[in-house]
């Protein structure tokens, strides 16, 4: 009896072995995907690269990039480059006091529907508003005209500003909103319409930048203006704003705009979106040296281009993603490390 069970058994196994011609036809079926390694000790950095004259720079390669952490080179492990892809926006409304002056809330309104009017059939965007605490309007969807509708349900403005709380949470819900367990799905976004006033945030500039940064997710700030108020008019400014706004921006990859007419809102939302879609990403091993902020910069080998990606990521456990602002860093290391990064950059 055990001789004829072994033999069946060998039978049934033989029996559920593929084929050659089946295994050709399951290669034709399924072709392979190019996916990142799964393992929690690889960072993945979104870029953006642009010319001197501001173009997107597309075609390059792994080798084209240098990617250095603390100072030290690492090894590009996964590249990707990404073009024309769909897009997920979580745009967040200033409706504190500050913004009854004049027509900012009108301006911001405006600013708005130039962003979802960039947008395209699969993209995503969601409504959020903030004063001293932050609201859901509308959830993630693609439905444009359903958006634009709940810009009118928008709160009027009142109350004091926590601006950098406010983008805090809801990078926070963009990356929990994502596929696979909070893991950030490349392309997603907070646009924040603001007049760049806080007055109650717990959280600095710097603490934002970097759960922001650590979670890959770019901050962009529309900045709505008066044209009196606008610093490009003032003589002798710079082009090239610096302060805590800015810094947040760039440091998490993304960028800050002043609108202080329609056609600066509008340049603003298509240049916001178009970045989105046309983006590098780059794959490198965590370091095991110690947990907590880790500085990041990605360059190209041609020094005629600029790259713009997240300032660094967050190691260990203090990486995920959590509800409470205040644990994801300790103000002591992760964010005063941010700091001294975002000074030493200052000064180069």
């Amino acid at each position: 009896m055990t001789r004829c069970f072994l033999v069946m058994s060998a039978a049934l196994t033989l029996s559920l072995l593929p084929t050659p011609g089946m295994v050709e036809r399951l290669s034709a079926q399924e072709p392979p995907v190019t996916t990142f390694r799964s393992s929690i000790d690889v960072v993945s950095v979104s870029a953006v690269v642009r010319d001197r004259k501001g173009r997107f720079v597309g075609n390059l390669e792994r080798k084209d990039f240098i990617v250095a952490e603390a100072g030290q080179p690492r090894p590009i492990l996964d590249f990707r480059a990404q073009a024309d892809g769909p897009v997920k926006l979580a745009m967040l409304f200033d409706i504190s006091g500050s913004m009854r002056v004049g027509t900012k809330a009108v301006d911001a309104r405006q600013a708005a529907r130039h962003v979802f009017g960039a947008l395209k059939p699969g993209d995503e965007a969601a409504v959020f508003s903030f004063d001293t605490r932050m609201d859901r309007v509308t959830p993630f969807t693609s439905d444009i005209p359903s958006l634009e509708a709940a810009l009118d349900h928008v709160q009027s403005p009142y109350g004091q500003t926590s601006l950098y709380d406010a983008v805090a949470e809801t990078s926070r819900i963009v990356a929990a909103e994502g596929p696979g367990k909070g893991r950030v799905p490349q392309r997603s976004a907070v646009v924040v319409l603001t007049d760049g006033v806080d007055t109650r945030s717990r959280l600095t500039s710097e603490q934002v930048s970097t759960i922001a940064s650590s979670i890959d997710i770019p901050v962009y700030i529309v900045a709505v203006v008066s044209m009196i108020d606008d610093p490009r008019q003032a003589v002798g400014v710079p082009q090239e704003m610096t302060g805590a706004l800015p810094d947040l921006a760039r440091w998490t990859g993304g960028e800050m705009f002043v609108a202080s007419a329609p056609a600066h809102a509008s340049l603003a939302a298509r240049q916001i979106v178009e970045e989105l879609r046309h983006q590098y990403v780059l794959a490198f091993e965590a370091s095991s040296h110690r947990e907590g902020w880790r500085p990041v910069e990605i360059r190209a080998r041609d020094s005629g281009l600029t790259v713009r990606a997240r300032a660094g990521y967050t190691s260990g456990n203090a990486g995920m993603p959590t509800g409470d602002p205040t644990v994801r860093l300790n103000p002591s290391t992760d964010s005063l490390a941010h700091s001294d990064y975002i000074e030493a950059r200052r000064q180069r």
